[in-house]
């Protein structure tokens, strides 16, 4: 069997670990942990993911690093396939200006870059995944279907790091400020903090030891929904925050780009439950809000925070789904509502909004028309945005039948463009151009 034949197959199941069958590395409760050990939902954290007391300076610089075994893996002639894998943690800069300890992963792939150049790098933002540590995409490598009773993780993001793996292309994941690093909350679809923690995996990845790419390396940025977000956002931070990392191509798939309009979508929602991922957030990144959300959020409020801040994807839409924020208010209004007559949460938000600034490199921004759970709209609207400030953008309406369920709507795209996305971003990588389409924008659904 060919060797991209075989790397392929591994696509297969990973997608059968998405659909619930069960593969090896389930991960039990554990009967006993160290003292010191952080637990999320029965799930003891490695030590690995708790950050020192002192970071280096530089942003991208390695914390440690260890090998991390996939569970999704076969022996071949010249090693494992398909690759070999790198946990790691490195140094990363928040919105407040902030040192911050990220962890992630890199992949060595098994197989050839035949796309001409050195080995190419991809950066892959991962879509949500929650909020507990134990959802950690880097911990999904490692066990892609986590379920002890407590919590529920699928490692869904494996199936793209394994398509990109098969081309050649080295992949370094990051797991986002606050995800894995047990030392604060993950801070869900913050701008900078997300667009950050993309840019210094990239410098990461170049101090892997044994890592085969070199400083003449192309750089892409591939991501779905949060990820979009995130990768959307640093394609324009890159010029200012990370002017050594040159972009060769950005792939934004139904990115949040104006959480406004995302944060009224997504209440009462299949994904209700990444609300209270968002105002945990929100309320990490800024404490002056703490008073406006004690303000106005009852009991109910409170312990669905909470409660979801240890939640995987998997568990807020088993608990979650259809909830609605008026239940979480003092006086029945939504957060949505409140945002609009609260001037300090409707500025935090609106700062929030990428699509002002433009990118750095050509970028493929993708959104099914159907989406009503990352509305469309404003996705589109990102793409329009950045056309409009002279960026190569080439934009994909994925036109899908509506499919009756919020989740539905987002994730049925997400199977369906991700072949196109991956062979998008590999010509970007081989150094072939892309052809925009701002002129034909106006005439997309």
């Amino acid at each position: 069997m060919p060797l991209r034949t075989r790397l392929l197959s591994f696509a297969v199941t990973v997608t059968a670990a998405c659909l619930g069958v069960a593969v090896s590395g389930a991960v039990p409760a554990a009967a006993a942990t160290a003292p010191d050990t952080v637990v999320s939902r029965g799930v003891p954290i490695p030590a690995f993911y708790q950050p020192p007391a002192a970071l280096p300076v530089a942003d991208g610089a390695l914390i440690r690093s260890e090998p991390l075994p996939l569970a999704l893996s076969l022996p071949g002639i010249n090693g494992p396939l398909p690759g070999r894998a790198t946990r790691l943690m490195y140094k990363s800069t928040d919105s407040a200006g902030r040192p911050a300890a990220v962890t992630g992963a890199y992949l060595e792939p098994a197989a050839a870059w035949r796309g001409g150049g050195a080995r190419p790098l991809v950066a892959l933002a991962p879509g949500t995944m929650g909020q507990g540590d134990q959802c950690a995409a880097s911990l999904g490598l490692e066990h892609p279907l986590l379920f002890n009773g407590l919590t529920v993780s699928v490692g869904y993001e494996d199936l793209a790091i394994y398509r990109l793996l098969a081309k050649g292309i080295a992949v370094v994941v990051t797991d986002y400020v606050g995800l894995g690093a047990t030392d604060r909350l993950h801070t869900y679809v913050n701008r900078v903090d997300g667009g950050h923690a993309v840019l210094d995996a990239v410098r990461a990845a170049r101090s892997v030891a044994g890592a085969s790419i070199t400083p003449e390396s192309r750089v892409g940025l591939f991501g779905y929904s949060e990820g979009g977000g995130a990768t959307a956002a640093a394609a324009e931070l890159q010029p200012s925050y990370a002017p050594d990392v040159t972009l060769s191509g950005t792939y934004a798939g139904a990115p949040p780009a104006d959480l406004t309009e995302v944060t009224e979508a997504i209440d009462g929602s299949d994904l209700a439950g990444a609300l209270g991922w968002a105002i945990n957030g929100f309320l990490q990144s800024d404490p002056d809000l703490k008073p406006i959300a004690e303000a106005h959020l009852n009991a109910a409020g409170r312990a669905a925070l909470a409660d979801l801040s240890t939640m995987c994807v998997g568990d807020a839409i088993l608990h979650y789904t259809s909830r609605r924020s008026t239940a979480w208010t003092d006086d029945g209004r939504s957060i949505g509502d409140i945002i609009r007559t609260e001037p300090a949460l409707h500025s935090f938000l609106d700062a929030q909004r990428i699509g002002r600034l433009r990118p750095a490199g050509p970028v493929r921004v993708a959104t099914g028309v159907n989406d009503d759970l990352v509305p469309h709209a404003q996705a589109r609207r990102l793409a329009a945005d950045w056309c409009r400030a002279g960026a190569e953008v080439t934009y994909v309406p994925v036109v899908l039948p509506n499919l009756g369920r919020a989740l539905l709507n987002h994730f049925a795209p997400l199977l369906t463009d991700q072949g196109a996305a991956v062979t998008w971003l590999t010509d970007r990588l081989s150094g072939r151009p892309a052809a925009g389409t701002c002129a034909t924008l106006p005439a997309q659904p």
